[in-house]
């Protein structure tokens, strides 16, 4: 009874925070074709996961797609150096054609959801910590943050494999359950995956707005999965 009880007013005071949500935070504007877009891609291992995300990101006009947000890892000192060099050479690039502008990007951390090769039992604490670090970037930043109310923490979420994309995601979706405003999120599953789908990619192809393989394989004929061949 007592259980019932408590997930009854659970129930209730989610629904009164979706409902005062919706009807107090002013809707962000809708984005038309060209507009500026401000962008987040998750940069994983620092080798594979974080080469494509890096490949994927390069091919994208960084004119438009601004501010660019890295979020990494925990200790994933490789993948932040990375981002870096891409930024540079991008930066490099515009010089030449031009004035140097601002280099409009950061980049975040946040810790790992599970480590390479642990033991289920471990991952729990580790899965939790993740998804709180999450959830406070994609949900609680923006609402602190002066002048960003009733905007998404970003844009558009780029994700690519590596197991802390599912916090990532989970908090997004946290943030459609009760209401705030979130970014669509793009997962682009792994080139490396040529006949079944990774574990990440499993657990969100019900959660992201848009899913990309690179292989036909993978691309079902009624299947929501879009194949646009190799993009890495």
């Amino acid at each position: 009874m007592a259980i019932t009880l408590h997930l009854v007013t659970a129930f209730a005071l989610l629904l009164f925070s979706r409902v005062y949500l919706v009807s107090c935070l002013p809707k962000p504007p809708r984005k038309k074709d060209g507009d500026k877009c401000s962008l987040a891609i998750f940069l994983g291992s620092g080798c594979g996961h974080t080469s494509e995300a890096l490949i994927l990101t390069s091919a994208l006009d960084f004119s438009r797609y601004s501010p660019r947000t890295y979020i990494i890892s925990e200790g994933d000192t490789l993948s932040a150096k990375k981002a870096i060099a891409l930024e540079q050479l991008k930066a490099a690039e515009t010089c030449s054609n031009g004035p140097r502008g601002r280099q409009d990007y950061r980049l975040l951390t946040i810790p790992r959801a599970r480590r390479v090769h642990q033991s289920l039992l471990t991952v729990p604490p580790m899965f939790i910590h993740s998804l709180l670090a999450s959830i406070y970037l994609v949900t609680i930043s923006p609402l602190l943050e002066k002048g960003t109310r009733g905007t998404p923490s970003v844009d558009l979420l780029i994700l690519n494999g590596p197991g802390t994309c599912v916090t990532l995601c989970a908090a997004v979706m946290i943030n459609k359950i009760i209401g705030l405003p979130s970014p669509r999120v793009i997962f682009v599953e792994s080139f490396a995956r040529v006949q079944s789908l990774s574990l990440s990619g499993r657990i969100l192809w019900y959660c992201v707005d848009r899913f990309i393989v690179q292989w036909p394989g993978l691309s079902p004929a009624n299947g929501r999965e879009e194949c646009y061949g190799c993009l890495v």
